[in-house]
Formats: structure tokens, sequence, C-alpha cells
């Protein structure tokens, strides 16, 4: 079969085009041909040595893919072949077929395009976690999103207003700006333009937001701790800016405020019961029409590193996958 794989570390031009032969699936694992398989920033920093789990070259890329699953395991016996599904694999995304643990397979609704299942799964996921269990977000209150035209951006976005609060989405350009308007988005900031803090102590009469979503990091998020509500959480999503900020806790004692992380991948395993219940809600808004991925661009599997080379440079608005 065809897979992209990461010949060394490095950046994007690291990727290549071969055929590999995968085994067969373990006893507690689904075989799965991709349908689609969707491009994150975590997977830029796993070809290049700096994501928190370390993967040794020669490896295959990805973790969220969606397809139809062709072989089970010996001991599976809650899918079968033909199933319609989205996972979530430490790696081996970015190609034809993929074998996954069985338990961290979702069966897909049928109202579930499948393209547009692998730009759901992660961040969809993530988000739901972030603003329900960690954030404790109530209706009413302030949720000022960052990067709000990315993909994890425009699902906190669409959540965030389904959960009854007023958002506030902030990027770094007016098309940008336009697209978050157009899912949802109450307030609008171009940080490139204006002061975050400052816009956003405006747009709430000087009280701050109560829920910060935060996937991009760097000194943006300096700004968020002095634009935080009494009693704020500031959510720490990713580094999408490159740097990891240092917190001034004299902020957060000053606010009665929480800087809070979101690790989905860990709640998962930790707290399964929550994550399917969470998944539940996700899928009831997605049939309901309330919810839904947006997918940019399509990408053949060949172009990866173009794909990775453009979330790179900002030029992806919500979710880019790779089509094999």
């Amino acid at each position: 079969m065809k897979a992209i794989v990461c010949r060394e570390l490095g950046g994007p031009e690291t990727l290549e085009l071969r055929d590999i032969t995968l085994p067969p699936p373990a006893p507690n694992e689904v075989r799965i041909q991709v349908a689609a398989a969707g491009v994150n920033f975590p997977d830029t920093l796993q070809i290049a040595g700096k994501y928190q789990f370390k993967a040794t070259p020669p490896f295959t890329p990805g973790a969220e893919v969606s397809g139809v699953i062709t072989a089970v395991g010996a001991k599976v016996s809650a899918f079968q072949v033909g199933d319609r599904v989205a996972t979530l694999i430490p790696i081996g995304g970015y190609a034809e077929e993929v074998n996954a643990h069985a338990d961290g397979v979702l069966k897909l609704p049928d109202s579930f395009d499948l393209i547009e299942a692998a730009g759901f799964t992660l961040v969809y996921g993530t988000t739901i976690h972030a603003l329900k269990q960690r954030g404790q977000l109530k209706a009413g209150e302030t949720l000022l999103v960052l990067g709000a035209a990315g993909g994890v951006g425009l699902s906190a976005i669409q959540i965030g207003k389904l959960m009854g609060a007023r958002v506030i989405a902030a990027a770094s350009s007016a098309e940008k700006l336009a697209l978050c308007k157009a899912q949802g988005a109450d307030e609008v900031i171009d940080y490139t333009k204006e002061s975050l803090k400052e816009a956003v102590k405006k747009l709430t009469k000087g009280q701050g937001a109560d829920v910060i979503y935060d996937p991009v990091g760097g000194e943006l998020a300096q700004d968020c701790f002095s634009a935080i509500n009494w009693n704020g959480r500031y959510l720490v999503i990713g580094f999408a800016a490159g740097t990891i900020p240092e917190i001034a806790l004299n902020r957060l004692l000053l606010k009665g405020a929480a800087a809070l992380g979101v690790f989905w991948g860990a709640f998962v395993v930790r707290e399964a019961k929550l994550n399917a219940e969470n998944f539940a809600q996700l899928f009831a808004w997605h049939a309901e029409g309330k919810l839904k991925p947006f997918i940019s661009k399509q990408y053949p599997l060949a172009n990866a590193a173009d794909a990775m080379n453009d979330l790179l440079a900002r030029k992806v608005t919500g979710k880019a996958v790779l089509v094999p």
C-alpha cells in the first residue's frame, strides 16, 4: 500500500510517498481503509522530533483518520467489516490503510460524510472536553477564542455558542474573521491591528473574558492574562506560535483565575465514560445540524508536505485533510 514516510526528523521536506507493507490487525485491532486523514499541528511537531511522544524514523505520521473497516482482529466483537468509523492512532494515519486498537475507534452515525469525519474527532473531542470538563463554561459567560479560524478555533466557536456563551473570536486577518462570524462568533478581534487585551476589555466593559481558549501560545498568552475576568479560566490547548509562554502567576492571583491544561489524549484513556458522553452529545448536535466541521482543502496523499507547509504558514482555515 501507499503511505507517507518521514525518512528523518525535520520539516515537511523529509516526507516522501512509499510502498510499505501493513501487517494483519492484531487480535484487539481493526484494519481501516482510509477515506481521509486529518492534518494537525501535532503532526508537524512529531516529524520534527518535538512532540511529547517520540517516533523514530522511518515512520508514517498522522493521528486522525476516517474510513471503512476491512478486517477485524480475533478478539474484536464491537465492529464488523463495512463499519464506517473514525479514530485516533499514535502514528500511521497518512496512508491508504491503518490498523487501530478497537477501544479507540468510533462508529460513525449515518449522517457523517467520511471526508468530514477526518476533521472531527481530534478537534471536537479536544474542544468539548476543554470547555465542559476543564473550563466549566456556563451559559451567559464570555468565551475568548484565539487562533479562531483554525480547526480547533472554529470548533470552539461552534461548541461555545451551543453551550450558551457569548463568543469573541480573535484571528490575524479580515478574511479569517469573516469566517469566524459566519461560524457564529458574536464579536471579532484582529490582533495584528489592535491590542488583544484592550479590545477584549472594551468588548466586555472592562470585565475581561470568563474562559480563554488558547491554541496559539507565544506572546498573545501574556495579553490573555491581562484580559481575563475574576474567576476566569485560561485553557492551555497548544502552542501554534512555536513558543511556550511563561505564566505570570501574580496575574492569576489578582484575578482569582486559573490556568488549566487540556490533554485530551490522556482524558480519553483515563476517563473513557466521560469521553463517550461527550461524543454522544457531539453526534447529537451534528445530527441536528447544529455543528459541522469546516474542511477548507483536500490534498492528495502524495501532497502531504504541501498540506503541512500550508498549515505551518497559517494558510489553512478550519481543517485540511489528505485523501488517499
